[in-house]
């Protein structure tokens, strides 16, 4: 008996030590989950850097939400996209890598255009879940879906019959080719999203509809004739197309608002973090502030639209600090490419949506892709402060990777450098990183190292005139800036400085001629 009481002690204090032990490894496991920061990153589409007050004093816009986020933490003020137009920047995003590395090196897809991620190729959702992260894309896509074809037209994907798969690339899928009754082949899903709510491209681009985890949330039995077809691409301008009967365009905004916020909400109880990419269809054209924003700006519509935008910014603040979820947190927020904002607008308005700097949306001056790029992580990045680093969204990649400790060769790739050490304080520069690229959107190259940038061909290369300019006999051929001096690129050095032309020429090459998945050296 006595032995019976010795043995069941024995036995009850064991149970006990194994029960705190695993208390112990439960609390272990879980302050190492805690360690990795949800990270929310939100992707206005279209606006510029001068819309934003605390980047423009002068701005005819209020950003409340946007400027109390740079308040809170870190506001760079020389981030640039890699393209100055928005697929192949949401390429570069996701993906680490610049964006006439892919099959559409000049451009932008449609929306019955098919993947432009390749199959192999891993993406900042990819290498999130790797560490347990829950991932999701609320918002425009603008990236391709691989759409299934109808039986009858099957051939049109087949490789044989497809030169180079750039069927769905170089021009984008006949409607009454696809099959809609099925999920398109690939998409946010194989791309590394557990859950996404997309619109397929720009929201001035058939078809009109949602995708939920890459199945249409209506069927595309509506049609419109398009909308301010002689607007010249601005006010409520969209083209002709299918839509499902339910879609309103005044809604697409507050929609993916809820359906973020909806996410965020569902992962407040889980022991995951997440990551939230939330490329906003705002304000690009078509510009359809809700009534509550019209006539709230000085910059009419599209001001007016931009106000909603940091409306949307705030709400999703607003639930992160809601469900306790902020200090734990990185919010990233940032733009896809300059605004298009036309001269006459800057005078109808007094408002430089650019900001200082020449050009707009498209274009190879600075005006096409340096954009306000704004990070705020509690407790490691100093609350007010501002960093003169040069960077580009590309480098969402390396940061990540570097942030939960990451190093497998699969996610390193040829044109992303990690921020982090610059964010925390530990660097006022990026290691490594030789210098940025950036392409226009008819294809004009510009390098940009230390305070110099050439430009390799005359004229804007974009959207401003003249998009291009023939060379006159012993004239410049293309065109240098230094930036320290002449940030309006007003004064074009290139004959005066041959030396640097060459160099930078030179650099840009090797830079080209980096091997998939290796630095460049």
């Amino acid at each position: 008996m006595k032995k019976d009481k010795v043995f069941g002690r024995f036995c009850f204090f064991f149970v006990c030590i194994c029960f705190l032990a695993l208390m112990q490894t439960g609390r272990l496991y879980a302050q190492q989950k805690s360690v990795l920061p949800n990270i929310v990153y939100i992707l206005a589409d279209d606006m510029g850097y001068g819309d934003v007050s605390i980047y423009n004093p002068k701005s005819k816009i209020a950003t409340p939400h946007i400027d109390g986020l740079a308040k809170q933490g870190m506001r760079f003020t020389d981030a640039h996209t890699t393209s100055s137009v928005c697929t192949p920047s949401r390429y570069s995003l996701l993906t680490g890598r610049y964006p006439w590395r892919s099959r559409l090196p000049v451009g932008v897809l449609r929306g019955y255009s098919r993947t432009l991620i390749e199959a192999d190729q891993p993406t900042v959702a990819t290498l999130l879940k790797t560490k347990s992260y829950r991932t999701a894309v609320v918002g425009k896509w603008h990236l391709g879906l691989d759409w299934v074809p109808k039986e009858a037209f099957r051939d049109s994907i087949n490789p044989a019959f497809n030169k180079n798969n750039l069927y769905g690339i170089k021009s984008e899928m006949n409607p009454d080719h696809i099959d809609f009754s099925k999920a398109p082949a690939q998409g946010p899903a194989t791309q590394g999203f557990d859950y996404s709510y997309i619109l397929p491209a720009s929201l001035d681009m058939p078809p009109y509809c949602y995708l939920e985890n890459d199945r249409l949330t209506a069927s595309l039995t509506g049609y419109t004739r398009g909308n301010k077809l002689e607007s010249g691409y601005t006010g409520p301008f969209w083209r002709e197309g299918l839509m499902s009967s339910s879609f309103d365009f005044y809604d697409v905004l507050p929609a993916f608002t809820r359906k973020a916020n909806d996410f965020i909400k569902r992962q407040a109880g889980s022991k995951d973090p997440f990551f939230l990419y939330f490329p906003m269809p705002a304000p690009h054209t078509p510009w359809v502030p809700g009534e509550g924003y019209r006539g709230k700006s000085q910059a009419g519509e599209y001001g007016d639209y931009v106000q909603q935008v940091d409306d949307a910014v705030g709400k999703v603040l607003h639930t992160l600090d809601s469900m306790g979820l902020s200090e734990n947190t990185i919010v990233i927020f940032s733009s896809d490419n300059g605004p298009y904002w036309r001269d006459n607008f800057v005078e109808m308005f007094h408002h430089k949506a650019a900001g200082e700097f020449r050009g707009m949306k498209g274009d190879a001056f600075e005006g096409g892709h340096r954009v306000p790029f704004i990070v705020r992580y509690p407790g490691k990045v100093k609350a007010g402060t501002v960093s003169t680093v040069t960077t580009t969204l590309a480098n969402l990649m390396a940061t990540c990777a570097g942030l939960i400790g990451q190093h497998a060769t699969e996610f390193e790739t040829e044109d992303s450098y990690s921020i982090l050490p610059v964010l925390t304080g530990k660097s006022e520069a990026i290691a490594e990183q030789p210098a940025i690229v950036n392409i226009s959107s008819k294809g004009t190259y510009s390098i940009r190292q230390g305070s110099w940038k050439l430009i390799t061909k005359l004229g804007s290369g974009g959207f401003t005139v003249p998009s291009a300019v023939e060379p006159v006999p012993g004239g410049p051929v293309a065109q240098l800036y230094n930036l320290a001096t002449d940030i309006h690129e007003d004064n074009n050095l290139y004959t005066q400085y041959p030396e640097k032309v060459k160099e930078l020429n030179a650099l840009l090459e090797k830079i080209q001629k980096a091997k998939k998945g290796k630095r460049f050296k």
